[in-house]
């Protein structure tokens, strides 16, 4: 049996309308929005109780997926908010843009924070890190050339 293609990762927000606008306003699309809740949640995720709003959002060329999920109940927990760029674990979601000084600027507009700066990787490319919704770590990269 062979793999046949990473599907989504998931993230857990706390504000569900606002990561939507902060990845619409990135470039993706929005696939889906719908609740799920009932026993099979409850069994996937392995808590009880689970209602949930969820989104998917997928890049323009629709090979890859974000799936933006909203507890209501139980009550989203996190062992570090805004974990920096060096715990262990999920860090960060890499975007490929056209111009990345406009889309950080753009991103600012729905909550996007710089943890450093723009930088340039020889001439290769423009990188940066942004925190975006629910302190995920957003990097940027714009191919020069």
């Amino acid at each position: 049996m062979a793999l046949k293609r990473m599907d989504h990762v998931g993230v857990v927000v706390d504000d569900l309308d606002a990561a939507i606008a902060f990845f619409l306003e990135l470039g993706m699309e929005l696939e889906a929005r719908m609740p799920a809740e009932g026993t099979w949640v409850d069994q996937v995720v392995g808590l009880h109780d689970v209602s949930v709003d969820i989104a998917m959002v997928r890049t323009p060329d629709g090979h890859n997926k974000l799936e933006l999920t909203r507890f209501r109940t139980p009550t989203a927990t996190t062992a570090e908010p805004d974990a920096p760029a060096n715990t262990i674990g999920l860090r960060r979601l890499m975007f490929a843009v056209d111009d990345i000084h406009d889309t950080v600027e753009r991103l600012r507009a729905h909550g996007g924070e710089l943890v450093g700066e723009i930088a340039q990787y020889g001439e290769i490319f423009l990188l940066c890190y942004l925190r975006g919704p629910a302190g995920i770590l957003v990097a940027l990269a714009e191919e020069l050339g």
